[in-house]
Parts: C-alpha cells; sequence; structure tokens
C-alpha cells in the first residue's frame, strides 16, 4: 500500500466532516430564507394584484415614499445600505448586518409595489437571506471566514428561492463578491443553501413564471453553417450583447446618477422620495398607460408591455427598454426599496425584442438572451447569468447565452448596481484600477483623473 494512502483516508474524512458540518448548518438558515422568501413573494403578488384594481393608490405613491424614508431613518439604520452592507460583510468576514433589515427591506418592498414604484425583488430576497444567515450565525457563535461563508450560503438561498434558479443562486453569491474572481471556498455551502431554499419555496407552493424559446431556424447556407453553428446567427447575437451591455452601463450610471443629484438638489432628504413619486406620476399621465410600473411580469390590462409578451413578435414596443430604465433608475435612485434584478430582465427581454426586428433574428431567442445579458452586464456575474439561461429556457442555446452574457459583460464596463464589489481583476487595466479596489471607488478614481486630464488639456 502507497505509504500516503493515510494521509488521504484523513484527507477524505476532513472532506466528509466538513460536508456534514455545513450540511447542519446551512439546511436550516435556507429553510427559514425560503419560507420567509415565499411569503414576501405571496404578498409582494397580492399587492400588485391589489393595484390592479386600485389604479388610485399610484397617486399615494410620494406619501409611500415619505414613509419608506422615516422607516428607515427611525429603525433602519446601517440596513439602508442593503445588498452592499451584505457584500461588504462577507469581504470584512464579519456579521454587522441587522436582524431588522429582514423584516423592515420585505416591508419597505412591498409598500413600493404597492403605491406603483418600479423596482424588482432581488435586493429584497438577498438582504433577507444575508440578514437571516448573520442572525444564525451569531446562534452557532461563528465568526471570521466561517461567518462570511453562511452570510455567502445566505446570498444563495435568497436568491435561488425568489427566481426558482438554485444553480444559479449559489454561482451568483460567490461570483458577485468581485469581478474577475470566485470565491469557490464557499460554494459547497452556497449550493446547499440554495438548493434547500428553493425546494422551501416551492413546498409552499409558490410558482415561478416559466418562459419559452421557439426553435430558432438553422441557416442551410453552408458558409454561414459551420459544425451545426450558425455563423450568421452568432455574429447577430455579439452585435446585440453589445447593446445589452451598454444599456447595462446605462442602468448603472443613472441610479447613481440621480441619486447624488438629488442628494445636491433637495436639503431635506424627505423631499427625495416625494419628488421621485411625482414624477413617476406625471411620467405615466405623459405616457398614458401603467405597463411601466411595478415588477413587469403581470399583464395590467389587456396588450401590455410585459417580460413574457416581450417573448413574442409584437410583444413590446420599441422604447419600451428605455422607460422601464428611466422608470425604475428614478424609483430605486430617489429611495424606494425592491431590487434591480427583475427590472434588468424587463429591460433586457424588451431590448432584446426590439433588436430581434431591426436584425431579423428569432424574437424568444433575443428576448431570452436580453433577459440574462442586461443582468449579468450590471452585476458582473457572467457565469450565474449564463446559468440562469440554461435554468430558465433550457440548454439548447447554452452557447449564445454564455456569448451573450461574456460580451454584455466587458461591454459594461466597471459599473454595476453594487458599489461595494471589489475589482479582483480588470476587464482592462488602467491607472485608476489596483487590487480590490470596489466600484465605489474606481468611480471616485476614474472621476478624479478624468478632471486632473480635463485641466492638463485646458492649460495646454
Amino acid at each position: 500500500m502507497n505509504n500516503n494512502t493515510p494521509f488521504a483516508f484523513k484527507e477524505h474524512y476532513r472532506i466528509i466532516k466538513y460536508l456534514i458540518r455545513w450540511t447542519i448548518l446551512a439546511v436550516p438558515v435556507a429553510i427559514v430564507i425560503g419560507s420567509v422568501v415565499a411569503f414576501f413573494l405571496w404578498l409582494l403578488t397580492a399587492a400588485i394584484h391589489f393595484r390592479f384594481s386600485h389604479t388610485w393608490l399610484l397617486y399615494l405613491l410620494p406619501l409611500a415614499g415619505l414613509l419608506i424614508h422615516f422607516i428607515y431613518q427611525w429603525v433602519g439604520k446601517s440596513s439602508e445600505k442593503g445588498n452592499n452592507l451584505i457584500i461588504e460583510q462577507i469581504h470584512t468576514e464579519g456579521g454587522g448586518i441587522p436582524k431588522r433589515m429582514a423584516p423592515i427591506i420585505l416591508i419597505t418592498t412591498v409598500i413600493t409595489h404597492l403605491f406603483g414604484g418600479s423596482a424588482g425583488r432581488e435586493g429584497t430576497a438577498v438582504q433577507i437571506g444575508g440578514s437571516i444567515a448573520a442572525m444564525f450565525g451569531k446562534w452557532f457563535k461563528l465568526s471570521g471566514q466561517d461567518m462570511g461563508m453562511l452570510l455567502t450560503a445566505g446570498v444563495a438561498a435568497g436568491f435561488g428561492a425568489v427566481f426558482g434558479t438554485p444553480v444559479t443562486g449559489a454561482i451568483f453569491a460567490v461570483e458577485v463578491l468581485a469581478i474577475g474572481s470566485i470565491k469557490y471556498s464557499a460554494i459547497l455551502p452556497a449550493i446547499i443553501a440554495s438548493i434547500i431554499g428553493d425546494l422551501t419555496v416551492a413546498a409552499w407552493h409558490i410558482a415561478h413564471t416559466h418562459y419559452h424559446i421557439d426553435p430558432a431556424p438553422v441557416s442551410t447556407d453552408a458558409v454561414f453553417n459551420f459544425f451545426h453553428l450558425d455563423i450568421l446567427l452568432l455574429g447577430k447575437v455579439i452585435f446585440a450583447s453589445a447593446i445589452f451591455g451598454l444599456a447595462s452601463f446605462l442602468f448603472a450610471g443613472m441610479v447613481h446618477e440621480i441619486k447624488s443629484a438629488c442628494l445636491k438638489l433637495f436639503k431635506s432628504k424627505w423631499m427625495i422620495p416625494v419628488f421621485g413619486g411625482l414624477v413617476i406620476i406625471g411620467l405615466t399621465l405623459m405616457i398614458g398607460k401603467p405597463d411601466y410600473l411595478s415588477l413587469g411580469i403581470d399583464a395590467e390590462h389587456p396588450g401590455a408591455v410585459t417580460i413574457p409578451s416581450a417573448f413574442n413578435a409584437g410583444g413590446s414596443e420599441t422604447w419600451s427598454w428605455l422607460w422601464k430604465t428611466i422608470y425604475t433608475t428614478i424609483t430605486l435612485g430617489t429611495g424606494f426599496k425592491g431590487g434591480e434584478v427583475t427590472p434588468l430582465f424587463y429591460i433586457g427581454a424588451t431590448l432584446g425584442n426590439t433588436l430581434s426586428t431591426l436584425l431579423n433574428a428569432p424574437v424568444s431567442l433575443f428576448a431570452a438572451l436580453g433577459f440574462i445579458a442586461v443582468f449579468a452586464g450590471a452585476t458582473n456575474t457572467p457565469l450565474a447569468c449564463t446559468f440562469m439561461g440554461i435554468e430558465l429556457f433550457g440548454g439548447e442555446y447554452a452557447l449564445f447565452f454564455a456569448v451573450a452574457c461574456f460580451t454584455a459583460y466587458f461591454f459594461s464596463g466597471h459599473s454595476g448596481i453594487y458599489s461595494s464589489q471589489q475589482i479582483a481583476v480588470p476587464k482592462v487595466f488602467d491607472a485608476y484600477l489596483t487590487e480590490d479596489t470596489s466600484l465605489a471607488d474606481a468611480s471616485k478614481r476614474r472621476g478624479y483623473l478624468h478632471q486632473k486630464f480635463s485641466k492638463y488639456r485646458v492649460g495646454k
């Protein structure tokens, strides 16, 4: 017998012990998170449909924003940092996430949607996951790396549960922490938590939206069809995906700029959500339809533009993606709560619908590509979004999913909706990018260098 055999047995014993330990830790956390997410999804759906039948609630949106503001002022405290607080705590391997984050974000997200704010639900699920995981971590007396891993598992459980995509949830949780680097040390508790969270939501009989991609016509031209791959279609996918990346860049930039502009414009912070609510009301009256309010999944009226409708020819309008971008960035930029991901799905699907017409490409395929690619660019998680495409739409177009997500990832630049996200490996190397720079720091340095360069050019 090889002399190394006893050491190999010891290593596998440690692996089994590690697996059992993290299963014991992650399963109860994920069950609680999945149950709370299921309750949240049920409550959110009820609130949205209640507004559908009581359209006058939209006119109370400014008051709803004011209420959300004071809830965070009175009891929210650090909870207002949301997903960025969770990412920061995972990086520092700490558990400084308040228990009240989960109920506060749940309540304020439901308020946002009840009165017509254009927001999502992923941010709520992730914050629920992080808050509950931190609470359990303190009960388990975890600290340091173990606490960071349990927080990552909480994020995975929340994300996997809210979208019904357990593999995506696990990969998203370890990929979102740093651009260009994946924290594989936490993948085991993440996948366990994500699967259990998803199963828990299913056990509560909460259904997720299902999407379908029609088979794409196969080119018969030998020039464009090498190795069973339609090269012409691939070229269209690459071109569209670059635009998806620019849409991600636009979205992230608008959210940050609106927040910054409002802080400069209003001396009293409570005026910001009131202003945001009034703008949303004004836009809706100007457009004459409520299609860009709330999640954008269920149709408020026959013929409404929704995410599912974007998968059909004529199911979207040319500028639906831009209107949703404006609505959501104003909603989130002025202090309303929820998330960005479902609106990003809407933006991507409707933009994909528009581009399919311009490029003479399959509508449902390009809607699906936009759905995942705009999300990939805005969160800098191309691998997770590739798996999301496979989990939601099937594996037939996995190559196109990967091409779309990674192309959008590069074209979104060093921007993103999570300012605490670190840049472990830059997409392109530049002077303002150093090791472990956060997106927020990179943005400040980029602005400083731009000002310095501008002064130099003016002086010259």
